[in-house]
């Protein structure tokens, strides 16, 4: 188990961005909502799919930008899921400007950019 930290730290770092989605699926389930509950515990597999599919120690000369796509993208679909099941943008009091706040999640892809996992192993 070469770089095992650095498999941890995939895991559970992407596992930990979701985390917030299971607790508001329990909230829903709770208030007996179970379609929204149960898509939002659908999202949760998805992105332990996409997590696993796309680590990077499973394609290490694949660039850490492409492998991100996978987790990104059930990442947005799980906060287009958050705010229609509090009733769309303008339910929430919303507007398009607040989506900006979103942009700080997007820092990996230029810190990362062209990185691949075969980069940092020992030579």
């Amino acid at each position: 188990m070469k770089r095992k930290g650095e498999k941890i730290g995939w895991a559970a770092g992407w596992m930990g961005g979701f985390i917030w989605v299971i607790i508001l699926s329990m909230i829903f389930l709770v208030q007996g909502r179970w379609l929204i509950a149960v898509l939002g515990l659908l999202i949760v597999v998805a992105a332990a799919l996409a997590i696993l599919l796309c680590a990077p120690w499973r394609y290490p000369n694949t660039p850490y930008w492409k492998l991100m796509l996978g987790p990104y993208a059930v990442f947005f679909i799980s906060v287009a899921w958050a705010v229609w099941a509090y009733g769309g943008i303008y339910g929430l009091g919303l507007n398009w400007w607040n989506f900006l706040w979103l942009l700080p999640v997007l820092i990996p892809f230029g810190t990362l950019s062209t990185r691949k996992w075969s980069d940092f192993d020992e030579k």
